[in-house]
């Protein structure tokens, strides 16, 4: 196993506030890994001190084996940052963008040239190559802004929130890239995101809350620890139904009409629909979501 970014006991102090309250975690070089958190959890301050962008209070980090605080410079060289908020220039193409990045880490033309080409053809932008940034769709806007980053082949992709505002279509198009990149370059990717079924995607997740880490696992890991598995049956008989559910003791709720009823695992709704079957019309049987691991974990909507 090969930790590519290392954090111990990492803290963050703004005067009388601590924001990241000594945390510790690893990810493994290659891997999907997410961390996630509300607002002012503390998930942004870690981003930007993993970024070189912040220093911080006290602990140690390490990536790709270079202490952070002693070799930031050359930590900048192995990174790549797409950010939420874009940072190319609108009236530039998206050509003209790429190149004067491409230049920030090499001067010679002929490797500028081709890391541009290289960074256009993976992210598939050969077509809007000439095309002014600033008029560009969402979508092609992302795919320009993972260009930039990816322009110095760098180790590890820091993801922030990459996919926010996009409709479901351009999300997934935008994600298919990014994990060509993952299983063709061996690359780590680095990701927050809003989108909990992102998140699932995951070889790994942390969860952060009021700076400190409130959860980690796998995503199955998570959503067997933290959410339920349910059935909602559909009534025929609507005080039949809750009766034969008050014999058995189970814990359920109504929801639009629906009863739904908590599992400790789908398998457990053979045995309840078998006993209920002549007060139902009809029933479904959902799996825990990540959504609901991390309002179980939180207490709240990811996107509150």
């Amino acid at each position: 196993m090969n930790k590519i970014i290392e954090v111990t006991n990492l803290r963050k102090n703004y005067d009388s506030l601590t924001a990241v309250k000594d945390i510790s975690f690893y990810v493994e070089q290659g891997k999907l890994f997410s961390y996630l958190g509300p607002n002012g959890a503390g998930k942004s301050t870690t981003i930007d001190i993993l970024c070189t962008f912040l220093d911080f209070s006290g602990g140690e980090v390490y990536i790709d084996g270079l202490d952070l605080r002693r070799h930031s410079q050359a930590i900048r060289k192995i990174i790549g940052v797409v950010f939420q908020d874009s940072i190319l220039d609108d009236l530039l193409t998206v050509r003209e963008n790429l190149t004067l990045r491409a230049g920030l880490y090499t001067s010679d033309k002929t490797e500028i040239r081709n890391a541009v080409y290289e960074a256009v053809q993976t992210t598939e932008l050969g077509e809007i190559i000439d095309r002014p940034y600033g008029k560009l769709s969402g979508g092609q806007r992302r795919r320009a802004d993972i260009a930039r980053a990816l322009v110095h082949k760098p180790k590890i992709l820091f993801l922030d929130e990459p996919t926010t505002g996009l409709d479901p279509q351009t999300r997934k198009s935008i994600w298919n890239t990014i994990k060509q990149l993952q299983s063709k370059n061996g690359m780590t990717v680095f990701l927050t995101t809003h989108y909990m079924e992102e998140a699932a995607e995951s070889d790994y997740v942390i969860v952060i809350d009021h700076g400190e880490i409130a959860a980690k696992g796998t995503p199955a890991e998570l959503k067997t620890r933290y959410s339920s598995d349910t059935v909602r049956l559909f009534a025929s008989d609507e005080a039949g139904l809750r009766q034969l559910l008050h014999d058995q003791k189970l814990d359920f709720t109504m929801s639009a009409g629906e009863f739904v009823v908590k599992l400790p695992d789908t398998m457990s709704a053979i045995p309840v629909l078998e006993n209920c079957q002549t007060c139902i019309s009809g029933f479904q049987v959902l799996q825990g979501t990540m959504d609901d691991a991390f309002i179980g974990i939180t207490g709240k909507e990811l996107r509150e």
